[in-house]
């Protein structure tokens, strides 16, 4: 294992330290290594909040700032942060309108961010994020995963939030953008998690993992390497499909990479996915390419589309000034 590192058990607060001085004019790093929150908070709006496992970065830390997350909390590597880490973020966050608190759907990130919000009572709220075609409902205990779509959702209602929407009209417009989106991934290698010091699993030159987890949970099967024109073909069917989308609707195009993969081939990606959903009589009126959700180094990208509409054409627009994510400012 080749990786830029002290000890492993000081990763996590070692980068949360580069992070925090990098990007001091937009976010503020907690003593206690708990959480990240905006170095200039705004009254009277309802705090976003949001966080998992690290090792997926810029997610979800990068997204905190003017126009998307108040705070996050970032667990060890792909382990779930802690409640208490959660109502520290909250307390530190809310201005008085309530928190809502914005979940990957996994089960520790779900068990925890909802004993967090029992404990703050009527002034938490929860928004599972289940955007993973991949995973069929029916087979999976908890239902669909949360991948690259999460971002999305936080970009959305983070305007909205800036606006100053309260917190069930944020809750409900989640809910309206999660139904809306959906992602899919696909894996060339394996990560390496530091604390483990070997991939995840084994790939062999001529193979591919289609649908794998953020995670490098397993996808819908392993398959012989395909070029990028039949795997977006494969992908953008499967997401077209569950969505229900017809011809004629405009959507919004986020081509991710897993860490591992050059933008040469990411936009590359972006075509082969922007042709295929040209075929299927989908417009591409929005769009985003790059390294947003990651999984430590994999080799790979997930493709996601959200059906666009009044409502959340002008959110997606709207200003923002983060670590990962800035424009119209």
């Amino acid at each position: 294992m080749k990786k830029f590192i002290n000890r492993v058990d000081s990763i996590l607060h070692e980068s949360l330290s580069g992070f925090s001085h990098c990007h001091r004019e937009i976010v503020a790093l907690d003593a206690d290594y708990r959480f990240v929150r905006r170095a200039q908070l705004k009254s009277g709006k309802v705090a976003l909040i949001s966080g998992g496992g690290s090792g997926h970065e810029p997610l979800h830390a990068g997204f905190v700032g003017y126009g998307m997350l108040d705070a996050a909390c970032p667990g060890q590597v792909f382990t779930s942060p802690t409640p208490d880490q959660m109502v520290a973020a909250a307390e530190a966050v809310d201005s008085g309108k309530g928190a809502l608190f914005i979940i990957k759907n996994y089960e520790g990130d779900v068990m925890n961010f909802s004993m967090a919000v029992e404990m703050l009572g009527e002034r938490g709220a929860t928004l599972i994020i289940d955007d993973d075609v991949a995973v069929q409902r029916s087979t999976h205990s908890t239902g669909r995963r949360g991948v690259a779509g999460t971002m999305v959702v936080e970009k959305i209602l983070g305007a909205a939030a800036e606006r100053g929407d309260s917190l069930a009209d944020l809750q409900a417009l989640g809910a309206h953008v999660n139904s809306a989106t959906r992602s899919m991934g696909v894996a060339l290698t394996s990560c390496t998690v530091p604390a483990v010091g070997r991939p995840t699993f084994e790939l062999t030159e001529n193979e591919m993992e289609m649908g794998v987890g953020i995670h490098g949970e397993p996808g819908r099967r392993r398959v012989a390497l395909a070029s990028a024109d039949e795997i977006a073909t494969e992908i953008v069917r499967a997401l077209v499909d569950d969505l229900g989308a017809k011809a004629g609707r405009e959507v919004l195009l986020l081509v991710n990479g897993f860490g591992g993969t050059p933008l040469l081939e990411l936009y590359l990606m972006y075509d082969a996915a922007n042709r295929q959903l040209a075929r299927h009589g989908l417009k591409v009126s929005r769009s985003l390419v790059g390294n947003y959700v990651t999984s430590l180094d994999m080799a790979g990208c997930s493709i996601t589309v959200t059906l666009l509409d009044n409502g959340i054409v002008p959110l997606w627009d709207a200003s923002v000034h983060t670590a990962a994510l800035r424009w119209g400012m």
